[in-house]
């Protein structure tokens, strides 16, 4: 799914798939099957690579997070 015509996210820092896997507390291969199921917002590089907006991963990490 590429989300690249989102303008919420137009002015968001992009982070990669690794960085996102950190902040989310998961594997980059869930963060990537996320993606592909629509439950988190990516745009793909030239080179087929996913890039999620900051301020998406931080809004899923808090909805995630378990106290």
């Amino acid at each position: 799914m590429d989300n690249s015509s989102h303008d919420s996210f137009a002015d968001d820092i992009y982070i990669s798939t690794g960085q996102a896997a950190k902040i989310l507390r998961v594997s980059p291969k869930t963060v990537a099957r996320w993606a592909k199921d629509g439950r988190l917002p990516h745009i793909l590089t030239l080179g087929g690579h996913r890039r999620f907006p900051r301020s998406a991963v931080d809004e899923v990490a808090r909805r995630t997070t378990v106290f």
